[in-house]
């Protein structure tokens, strides 16, 4: 077509789609729902593709994301939602805080952030652990960039490189990684990136940004807590962190464990994402509710609010599934497949850099994870020993890099944090590109050893 090779044409469609896309969302505003869609269907009429085939390849992609990350989506978010209103958060941080002392309160920040944030939205996260950082910037007195950006780096990290969060899920979908090893690949990436992007870079930046707070939102969410009784640090960790301890469990039965064996059988049931937020979610209701004194219509009550927010994000995910669907259905997908592999790239590098490109054009970390895995996944079936894991744990860093001002955590972070763009850019962008080549750093040196 064109004088072109269907290949050459399939590669400048796809790129003139993304390029598309990208403007349906940050010339005309478009929402990502809808921009996805359009894209999904201009890609699938103008690579060939027959009108049923297109149809029947977006509904493929939209239910199949959407009947394993939408569940995992709504169990995670009440189990967030329980621990913010019984407390659990709170009971966190204030234990940490207290462990590490003033001099590290930072560190402690950002443990704090980095537990809380496993079943959390970041944007969840970062509403429920705010308000922390304006006590203890008014208790201590120290800077609050320096308790802040160890705080937003500990959340972001287990966001994007952490199951159950639904960008490393997706991601573990589309390249059919396994769920346990990604996890423990992933907090051993997460911990340390977070660590330099935090604690380190934090009190490097207040030096020179030491922040002041807005004070009308001090004055507004810097109230001491409620004189009711907390939750127990110890039942708060093991309520929080029961998913991930099954997810691991499982895969360590597989490991050790022969095909048929009863226990292996067994925790293939309840380490299974689903099985596993389930029964968090499950015990959180006596641990979180009724344990509280939470009657159990007030519960129902939570809950039910507790979805509402989730819905665009469901969706966007859908749709991102069905573009996805048809970049692989129209051949689009074994095209760049190919070209990866004659260019000899590193599978982890292309998904780190696919992810991180669409990332700075969209602003949209979770629209960034799905293109970019879409993109990427025909490679592991060109390439043998890929490790699909750490393809999962390079997209999700990508996703990660320089939020800027098409991004709402970027001024969701200016607003709370009282400072101008620049400023904003100075700490915020930095840090999140920090976590995004960091995290990119360890996960080709883990790659030497796994």
């Amino acid at each position: 077509m064109f004088g072109m090779s269907h290949e050459t044409f399939l590669l400048l469609d796809a790129v003139v789609t993304v390029i598309g896309l990208i403007l349906l969302i940050t010339q005309f505003k478009l929402h990502p729902f809808i921009a996805l869609t359009i894209a999904a269907a201009f890609l699938g009429l103008t690579s060939g593709m027959p009108i049923g085939t297109i149809i029947k390849a977006f509904q493929d992609g939209f239910g199949g994301v959407l009947g394993f990350v939408g569940i995992i989506l709504a169990l995670g978010t009440m189990l967030g939602k329980m621990m913010a209103e019984s407390g659990g958060a709170d009971q966190i941080a204030q234990t940490l805080i207290r462990a590490f002392g003033k001099d590290k309160v930072q560190w402690a920040m950002m443990f704090a952030a980095f537990l809380v944030g496993i079943p959390l939205f970041f944007e969840i996260g970062f509403v429920l652990l705010i308000p922390l950082v304006f006590i203890v910037a008014r208790r201590t007195g120290v800077s609050i960039i320096k308790i802040g950006i160890p705080l937003l780096a500990g959340l972001s990290a287990v966001h994007g490189l952490v199951p159950p969060h639904p960008g490393p899920l997706l991601a573990i979908g589309v390249f059919g990684a396994d769920i346990g090893k990604t996890i423990l690949y992933g907090l051993i990436v997460a911990l340390p990136t977070a660590i330099i992007a935090g604690p380190i870079f934090g009190t490097f930046i207040a030096k020179h940004i030491p922040g002041h707070a807005n004070q009308e939102l001090v004055d507004q969410l810097a109230r001491e807590p409620d004189a009711k009784e907390l939750p127990s640090f110890g039942i708060t960790l093991v309520t929080v962190l029961l998913p991930v301890f099954l997810m691991l469990l499982k895969t360590f039965a597989d490991v050790v464990l022969p095909d048929g064996n009863i226990m292996r059988t067994f925790m293939d049931l309840v380490g299974h994402p689903i099985s596993a937020l389930l029964l968090a979610l499950l015990l959180s209701l006596y641990t979180f509710g009724h344990r509280q004194g939470i009657g159990s219509n007030q519960i129902l009550k939570l809950l039910d609010a507790s979805l509402a927010p989730t819905a665009a994000i469901i969706l966007i995910i859908g749709a991102g599934g069905g573009f996805k669907q048809m970049l692989v259905t129209s051949g689009v997908g074994d095209v760049i497949g190919h070209m990866a592999v004659n260019a000899q790239i590193s599978p982890i590098l292309l998904a780190w850099l696919v992810a991180a490109v669409i990332r700075i054009a969209t602003g949209s970390a979770t629209v960034a994870t799905i293109t970019g895995a879409g993109i990427v996944v025909p490679v592991v079936g060109m390439i043998p020993g890929v490790n699909r894991e750490l393809l999962v744990l390079a997209t999700g860093a990508g996703s990660l890099i320089l939020s800027h001002v098409n991004d709402a955590g970027f001024w969701l972070v200016k607003q709370y944090f009282n400072m101008t763009v620049a400023e904003t850019f100075k700490t915020w962008t930095a840090m999140e590109t920090i976590l995004s080549v960091v995290g990119l750093i360890f996960i080709l040196l883990l790659s030497l050893v796994v």
